[in-house]
């Protein structure tokens, strides 16, 4: 397995590597390939070098790049579509490396397959899979997830997150290893529709629908003790970044906050702290708002505890890995009828806002916060619902049990799996 990204004690897409590469223990005989910088972290969590992992120390290219990457913008949270960019030349180097250690025992036949988790940006080829396709190796790409349009109705926002290099982000399909790595994969797992989108009807019938994110079954539980209540408990959990939303909440939920009808809870930091803070005075909230700043993930489980209702309206997610923490705690989500949030959240288990413009999102968070408040019973059904669905679909052990029905594909030992796009009720 390779996951460049992989770490255990990090969030985002590095948790992700990590995650999977646990839950695909319980299913395979795997032996994980990482970047250095993580070794420390998974020695921490009992692996064993050489016989569970490898670390590849391809700082050389990746310290530069990121030093790059920081000074163009890309180290405060944003400019995510430059950071991809630069971390395109660094992952290169990190497999050239990679196949210069494990070439011979792959040219053995030591594995069966090899599974690339991370990078998940669909515009990261690799290059090795030509190899892989010469040794007659099967080669699983993704789950890929990324792409989703920016909404026209957000170009402010698009250039506070210093996303200028996202008008070009079609070039991605001119990077040398593109087409290749799709023509001689075994499987594409394709984590969105976005995604599916951009794949190309030539490849489709090699893909999988699959979303990266789940959680671990044991994280997250609802309280015992989380009636309907007044005031309604909404929680925000994110980085404060523009297209994350968090004003517009605010903004939503600023006169039920002010008659006390809704307490409003914001968990996360970042480059917005300063106009948040600005904001809540503005609108005379004074100290009903609570900022918790950064949390970690027993103080995020912690507070989902205490929620009714997840407020994230995000409007370029891709994946959406808190708004299933939520639901795994019985936390009702209001999400953007938009990208990853909006393939993980049903009519049954939440509820979705229309994209529009800012003003209109606004609107509609803020009669379905009204909705709410009126009809609070509607909460506990969709929660238990929420909780359901988390356990059929998005625990990281279902994740394994779905990926290994894929590797029994590529080793022509079972049908191609077909899971449904979106994942059904």
């Amino acid at each position: 397995m390779i996951a460049e990204a992989a770490n255990p004690e990090w969030v985002s897409v590095p948790l992700v590597g990590w995650s999977m590469a646990c839950a695909l223990r319980q299913v395979a005989d795997v032996h994980l390939v990482t970047q250095e910088r993580n070794r420390e972290a998974i020695l921490r969590a009992g692996w064993i070098p050489g016989r569970d992992f490898t670390a590849i120390d391809s700082e050389a290219i990746a310290a530069p790049m990121w030093k790059l990457a920081s000074r163009l913008g890309g180290s405060s949270g944003v400019a995510w579509t430059l950071m991809s960019a630069l971390s395109i030349p660094s992952y290169f180097w990190f497999e050239r490396l990679l196949w210069r250690d494990f070439s011979a025992r792959l040219r053995a036949k030591e594995w069966d397959i090899v599974h690339r988790v991370t990078p998940l940006s669909p515009t990261t080829p690799s290059r090795i899979v030509r190899h892989l396709r010469d040794l007659h190796i099967p080669f699983i790409v993704g789950p890929l997830n990324g792409g989703v349009p920016w909404p026209k109705e957000f170009a402010r926002a698009r250039r506070q997150e210093k996303e200028w290099l996202s008008y070009v982000r079609g070039a991605y399909r001119l990077v040398p290893g593109y087409r290749g790595m799709r023509d001689d994969a075994a499987a594409l797992l394709v984590g969105s529709r976005d995604t599916w989108k951009q794949l190309g009807a030539q490849w489709e019938a090699k893909a999988v629908y699959l979303p990266e994110n789940a959680i671990p079954a044991d994280r997250f539980h609802a309280s015992q003790d989380k009636p309907p209540c007044a005031p309604l408990r909404v929680i925000f959990v994110g980085r404060l970044v523009p297209y994350k939303g968090v004003d517009m909440l605010i903004e939503a939920c600023a006169e039920l906050i002010r008659s006390g009808k809704v307490q409003l809870e914001i968990v996360g930091d970042g480059p917005q702290k300063t106009q948040v803070q600005q904001q809540i005075a503005q609108q005379g909230l004074g100290d009903r708002v609570i900022l918790s700043g950064w949390l970690n993930h027993e103080g995020v489980a912690k507070r989902f505890r205490d929620a009714h209702v997840l407020g994230f309206p995000s409007i370029r997610e891709f994946g959406g890995g808190v708004v299933l923490e939520a639901m795994a705690s019985g936390v009702v989500p209001i999400v953007i009828d938009y990208g990853g949030p909006a393939e993980l959240v049903t009519p049954k288990t939440g509820y979705l806002v229309a994209l529009g413009s800012r003003q209109s999102i606004v609107c509609g968070l803020r009669a379905q916060l009204q909705h709410l408040v009126a009809n609070p019973l509607e909460i506990a059904e969709k929660a238990l619902n929420c909780q359901s669905r988390i356990v059929t679909w998005f625990t990281w052990e279902r994740k394994a049990e779905q990926i290994a029905a894929v590797y029994a594909w590529v080793l022509g030992r079972a049908a191609k799996p077909d899971f449904g796009m979106p994942f059904p009720d």
